[in-house]
């Protein structure tokens, strides 16, 4: 997954309970370093256990606050 994040207090913390929240396993994160008040974001997640359809997780995580552009690389 590839998210823009605006670099702000819980916003990464809220994205990441909305994967335990659908049950995706994340294995790995790594993020930029923040510039014009966003930050990019890419997440590796195992989906096998999701208890959503990955389009509606998508449509969950660009709901969170914070979340300017939300994206799946590969699934």
């Amino acid at each position: 997954f590839q998210l823009m994040l605006h670099d702000e207090p819980g916003v990464l913390s809220a994205i990441l309970a909305c994967f335990a929240r659908w049950h995706a396993n994340i294995l790995t994160i790594n993020q930029t370093i923040p510039t014009g008040g966003c930050a990019l974001v890419t997440i590796t997640a195992e989906t096998e256990e999701l208890k959503i359809a990955l389009e509606d997780l998508l449509a969950d995580l660009r709901a969170t606050g914070g979340v300017v552009r939300a994206e799946v690389l590969a699934g």
